[in-house]
């Protein structure tokens, strides 16, 4: 066997480890002193340069050798944890991304990374001391000024400074970024002292400790502004009992959580486990639960005691089996939800917006058929609150608000569905804008606007070409796609809904099935027909007489429990005839987005649990029809769409 015998070993495992690196460097920037997040992120880089080496991808290997290498710098407290190293982690875990993406592609990894292997050795090259081992150095009274600004609330910077080897003036460069951080923030101390600064007495690089309110990057963009200033890292200060405590917990933490994995390993026993195979198993129990209905048919016709028996027990281990295969089918949200970190704080500095990104609910799972179509939706979804839900910091404090702006991504489960939420505090939906724009576009006419609902104008971003942004931006238009968005969500049995309220944010509501595959359905009939419709979506039942049916502008209504409810014909839908005599209507009630449309067919015939099946090449797209399914009695009977009635 040759090394690529073992490729999709390679390609799932390195996939665990660089979103265990991702969401550990989301952890270390937030902390620069989170020893375990460091400990966790080398674990990861020195499995995937094992991995990588034997594979033969030296590339990766030794990028991952580079990272390595910083990650004990920082570990060891002789590099700090700022900005500037950050992005660079940032960076390289991208790369190792895309070089993976390539070989699942072409079996080979990219090209070699000189640039970051040189950023590596010469960010390694460099000794300067990290933020607290500065503040080490300083007198009492330095120090009680540091700690004392932090307390007030202004942070204090420690600020690197590499000036250009060829520079023929460095102490001029030097006195020129010093007066430049005063200008910005109280210079608190420099390294060396100024005297030594302005006299060039210094290798290539200095430090300059600063109370100061301006953002890392408006900080980098001042000082590097500078002529002959190569390069500026800025690490923020912690006060040293912080990180004492943090040093505190990081040695008890190990045997906690040592003690806690080897309790679960006691517990827990997995094996890896090809999808395909899983796949394959889901199948086999699909057509087990057709043959269970066509058992049931022949159980029912033969009424004997000892059949009637059997299938009683073969329902009852098929509807347990049912579970089991949900379970293993089932996968966490986590893998879709921990690419967005990564992309909306990279999005948010190019576009000079400052946003706090939030995650809930990560362990929520769906079927693995589901969580494989969600990420693109989803993302599209975010970069409209990152481009154009929250605005700009200045425009957001003139408004009375916090500068950065919250998005929260949240999951939870709402009965047999999952709910996956957007929701930012930003601009809101300009309701004015919208209907403007839609009377433009003519998907409404000024007089339907007037008697327009507000989640009813709200509703209108998920039109066809939709869109109230001025220009399109490479990051997204609000309402731009949001009706592919909207339809491959319903594609997948789910619902989507949004609601706003101007100058305080927006939420988008994504309503899915747990699983996709085996629903529970109502059956009826239509003509010589049959069709189910999902259960999940039914309201109730109930019959209703003609003679109680009214008109409104060519709309049929009737009331129930005190409400006007639409009622539409599915005869008429599917362009089948009425029955002209029925006097009693068989109605079923549907709910949706917190909306009820009545829908009129022949006869009931009863809930039952069918395999959604999709259609085939040429039924693909049918309006109203969202797939099919075999009966027990080898017939076919259509699912429908409830889409096709609230889009009525």
């Amino acid at each position: 066997m040759t090394q690529y015998d073992y490729i999709g070993m390679f390609l799932e495992e390195a996939d665990e480890h660089l979103q265990a690196m991702n969401a550990k460097l989301l952890q270390l920037e937030q902390d620069p002193f989170d020893k375990d997040a460091i400990a966790e992120i080398f674990r990861s880089a020195h499995t995937l340069k094992g991995m990588s080496a034997t594979m033969g991808f030296n590339a990766m290997a030794e990028l991952t050798h580079s990272l390595e290498n910083l990650l004990d710098a920082m570990r060891d407290g002789n590099i700090e944890a700022g900005a500037g190293e950050i992005d660079l982690l940032f960076d390289a875990v991208e790369y190792l991304e895309a070089s993976v993406s390539h070989v699942r592609n072409t079996g080979g990894e990219l090209e070699e990374a000189n640039g970051l292997r040189d950023t590596f050795a010469q960010l390694l090259g460099q000794e300067r001391k990290s933020a607290n081992e500065v503040a080490a150095s300083l007198d009492t009274d330095t120090h009680a000024v540091m700690d004392q600004a932090v307390q007030d609330g202004v942070p204090v910077q420690v600020i690197h400074v590499e000036i250009d080897d060829n520079a023929a003036l460095k102490g001029v460069r030097a006195f020129m970024v010093a007066s430049e951080a005063a200008q910005f923030g109280e210079l608190i101390h420099t390294e060396p002292s100024r005297e030594e600064l302005e006299e060039g007495k210094f290798a290539s690089g200095f430090t300059l400790t600063a109370a100061t309110t301006l953002p890392d990057s408006d900080i980098k963009k001042r000082l590097e502004g500078i002529s002959e200033v190569k390069q500026v890292t800025v690490t923020a200060y912690k006060p040293q009992k912080k990180a004492d405590k943090a040093k505190s917990q990081t040695a008890k933490a190990p045997s906690e959580k040592g003690a806690g994995a080897k309790g679960e390993q006691a517990q827990q026993k997995t094996i890896r486990v090809n999808v395909e195979k899983l796949d394959s198993l889901m199948y086999l129990f699909e057509e087990l639960v057709v043959e269970k209905g066509r058992l049931e048919l022949v159980a029912n016709s033969l009424q004997t005691d000892e059949l009637t028996n059997v299938f009683e027990k073969v329902s009852r281990i098929t509807s347990h089996l049912q579970e089991v295969m949900l379970s293993v089918r089932l996968m966490p949200l986590e893998p879709v939800f921990s690419r967005f970190p990564r992309m909306v704080r990279k999005v948010s500095k190019e576009i000079g917006k400052q946003i706090r990104f939030v995650i809930e609910g990560e362990t929520t799972e769906l079927d693995r058929a589901i969580i494989d179509e969600i990420g693109d939706p989803l993302l599209h979804l975010l970069r409209n609150s990152i481009d154009h839900g929250i605005e700009e910091p200045a425009v957001r404090q003139k408004s009375g608000k916090n500068p950065e702006g919250l998005i929260v991504l949240r999951a939870f489960y709402s009965g047999s569905h999952v709910v996956i939420e957007i929701e930012d505090d930003g601009a809101g939906i300009k309701q004015e804008k919208v209907l403007k724009k839609a009377i433009e576009n003519e998907l409404i006419t000024a007089a339907e606007a007037e008697k327009m609902a507000s989640d009813e104008i709200n509703n209108l971003l998920f039109a066809p070409g939709f869109s109230t942004a001025n220009e399109v931006t490479d990051l997204s238009g609000r309402g731009v796609g949001l009706d592919v968005v909207k339809s491959t969500f319903s594609a997948m049995g789910g619902e989507i809904a949004v609601s706003s309220k101007e100058g305080e944010g927006t939420r988008f509501s994504i309503s899915l099935p747990l699983t996709v595959s085996i629903i529970d359905a109502m059956m009826v009939e239509l003509g010589s027909d049959i069709y189910a419709f999902p259960i999940a979506n039914i309201a109730e039942t109930a019959y209703v007489q003609k003679s109680e049916l009214k008109q409104a502008d060519g709309q049929s209504l009737f009331e129930w429990r005190g409400q006007l409810v639409p009622l539409v014909s599915l005869n008429e839908q599917f362009g089948l005839p009425e029955k002209e005599d029925e006097q009693e209507l068989a109605v079923l009630m549907l709910y949706r987005n917190q909306t009820l449309m009545a829908v009129k067919v022949d006869r009931f015939i009863g809930k039952q649990e069918v395999v959604l099946k999709p259609l085939g090449s040429l039924l693909k797209g049918t309006k109203g029809i969202s797939g099919g399914t075999i009966l027990g009695d080898g017939t076919i009977a259509l699912i429908v769409d409830i889409a096709l009635f609230f889009n009525h």
